[in-house]
């Protein structure tokens, strides 16, 4: 299954999580770019964050989290994301 726009807009939104504390979330606040509206909605709608706006990343969340940076980091040949 290739990326699509949307898969690739969740991911961007993922990989901006603090991965070092359970107890930081992000906040998408209404008047954001419309695709990472979108995204946050869509993702909380997989189980992945806590609310539709981003909050703090469930335990599935932080599992994609960890998985979308390594990628990142192997694509850009990058050591630390």
């Amino acid at each position: 299954m290739p990326y699509t726009a949307e898969l690739v807009n969740e991911m961007n939104l993922l990989v901006k999580f603090p991965m070092h504390s359970d107890m930081e979330g992000i906040k998408v606040r209404s008047d954001a770019a419309p695709e990472l509206v979108e995204a946050a909605k869509r993702l909380y709608a997989k189980g992945l964050v806590t609310n539709e706006d981003g909050g703090y990343l469930t335990y599935s969340g932080h599992q994609a989290v960890e998985h979308a940076k390594s990628v990142l980091r192997i694509l850009t040949g990058k050591v630390a994301v």
